[in-house]
């Protein structure tokens, strides 16, 4: 009769097991952030500085948090802002990369 008492989150996008994770909510929380940043971006040609370091920051730190994430809403989250870093870090490297204009 236990199971009367939990509430179903099973068929949730967003299911959450209830603990309190900061890490793992802060990493989310800065990969989306590095993410829209480099996405937006990309938009810019003369900022292509901005847009492949964010995106690089972005990929790794989203991975990191891939690596020690345990909740379904915790990798969505991840997930979309690896996406976004992903596709600044790409046009950005395309504009001129990391060092473009710098080094060389």
């Amino acid at each position: 009769m236990t199971q009367a008492l939990r509430p179903n989150t099973a068929g949730s996008l967003f299911a959450t097991d209830g603990k309190v994770r900061p890490l793992q909510d802060t990493l989310m929380a800065v990969t989306l952030v590095l993410g829209l940043l480099s996405f937006i971006t990309s938009f810019f040609h003369g900022l292509h500085l901005l847009t492949s370091w964010t995106g690089l920051l972005g990929i790794v730190v989203g991975a990191y948090g891939q690596w020690i994430s345990e909740t379904t809403r915790e990798r969505t989250g991840l997930i979309l802002g690896l996406g976004a870093s992903g596709v600044g870090f790409l046009i950005g490297m395309a504009h001129g990369g990391l060092f473009g204009g710098l080094i060389g």
